[in-house]
């Protein structure tokens, strides 16, 4: 790869050595930022993720009345805020308005939307972002613009940024169409397990087994001999502790929002900490055999996510973000509740009546509400040994494609990092 002639220490430490040509500058010097707050009756909620800004799905979080999102206009460039959604930004192909929780950043005539794409999508940048930012609540980290155009950038001239951008339109694409394949067959995977889970725990082993009605239109026919019981019946609910920043960062075991969101069970040592009171250890634990479900998002799909806890923690607690559901004794299996929770069975359910306002929220209520099947719980254990197997071969699978792809987007980031901080150059 070919460098610059001549560098430059350029005073930053995340930017290090530039070409001597490129200038160092405050963000707030390329963007302004836009804070027209608007409702989504007038502009077309648009969504943030890590591959861009797209139209939101029908069934997300949208506001009842009142100017309650931001404006933002094709070319504006959108991140999120939050730790939690690293990597989430992305120029907008179009007009549109986002939630709060996002920063949009309007252009100026010295930056080009395309160049900007890669630079404040790029790993190093991101790390400075929300190094810049502050803990507003347990595992949830923010940055504010204020504190975001104070960051320095190292910026070339505009004809140099249009030569970057297509340099990296062309060595990305094909990175990305490789990773596309990959996640094709994560996509394939995941669908495969979710079949796998969801005959199990409704349908049972044995396929010759007597049939009835569930008496539940998205769940059809169940064994004669299993029960349809409303969680409500089978067990209590409670939401967990709020608290502001202070409370969190040391203490006894806390149990996040994404503790639950990314693990079918819990992990054994949690990360959080927080600084709970005997009263609070004894009200929010986390016992063998309760399930904890996500209960606010920005959007329906994230909500009623579990985690089943198959080890006590010892003085722990749980977030307010999550309700916890804890069965009567002798009614589930945690092996079996692990897997019957996380089936897509139940999704039907929570899309219907979730109560999408600004954010998307699960009550106690409604959750109290959700029809549960209960096999007796020799037949949940003998289902979940069966599931343990079945699904450990799936995801064995899944980990070696996630690594193919974890490989992939590593190599696309070191080659942006290298273009956009000038280490390489492509003209």
């Amino acid at each position: 790869m070919k460098r610059y002639s001549e560098y430059k220490d350029s005073g930053v430490k995340w930017l290090g050595e530039i070409p001597r040509h490129w200038e160092v500058k405050r963000l707030a010097s390329y963007f302004t930022e836009r804070r027209v707050k608007v409702s989504d009756k007038e502009y077309e909620p648009l969504s943030v993720t890590k591959l861009g800004i797209f139209p939101q799905w029908e069934n997300v979080a949208k506001t009842n009345d009142g100017d309650n999102r931001k404006l933002v206009r094709k070319g504006d460039f959108v991140i999120n805020s939050r730790s939690d959604r690293k990597g989430s930004s992305g120029v907008s192909n179009r007009d549109g308005s986002v939630s709060l929780i996002n920063i949009v950043l309007k252009p100026r005539r010295t930056i080009k939307a395309r160049y900007s794409n890669y630079l404040l999508k790029s790993y190093k940048f991101i790390e400075e972002f929300y190094r810049n930012g502050r803990g507003i609540v347990a595992d949830l980290w923010t940055t504010r613009f204020d504190e975001m155009k104070m960051i320095k950038l190292a910026i070339p001239s505009i004809e140099e940024q249009e030569a970057i951008a297509n340099y990296l339109d062309a060595a990305t694409s094909k990175i990305d169409a490789a990773i596309a394949q990959q996640q094709k067959m994560i996509d394939l995977l995941n669908e495969r397990k979710q079949i796998i889970i969801n005959n199990a725990v409704t349908n049972g082993l044995d396929p010759n087994v007597s049939m009835k009605d569930s008496g539940v239109k998205w769940i059809g026919k169940i064994p004669e001999h299993w029960e349809v019981r409303k969680l409500g019946t089978i067990g209590s609910t409670i939401n967990g502790v709020s608290h502001d920043s202070s409370y969190f960062g040391e203490g006894e075991p806390f149990v996040s929002y994404s503790d639950v969101y990314k693990n079918y069970s819990l992990p054994k040592f949690v990360s959080g900490l927080a600084k709970s009171s005997k009263q609070e250890r004894r009200l929010f634990s986390v016992e063998r055999g309760d399930v904890f479900f996500t209960r606010t998002s920005e959007t329906a799909e994230e909500i009623g996510f579990t985690s089943t806890c198959l080890e006590t923690i010892p003085n722990a607690v749980f977030a307010g973000f999550l309700i916890r559901f804890r069965p009567n004794a002798n009614v589930l299996d945690p092996n079996f509740s692990k897997y019957y929770f996380r089936a897509h069975i139940h999704r039907s359910y929570f899309v219907k009546e979730m109560n999408l306002v600004i954010r998307a929220s699960l009550s106690q209520q409604l959750l109290k509400g959700l029809p549960i099947l209960l096999p007796p719980l020799q037949e949940q254990s003998v289902i979940a040994s069966y599931l343990d197997g079945k699904i450990n071969e799936v995801d064995l699978c899944l980990k070696n494609k996630t690594k193919q792809i974890s490989l992939l987007q590593e190599r696309k980031q070191i080659i942006i990092n290298d273009v956009v901080t000038g280490k390489v150059k492509v003209l």
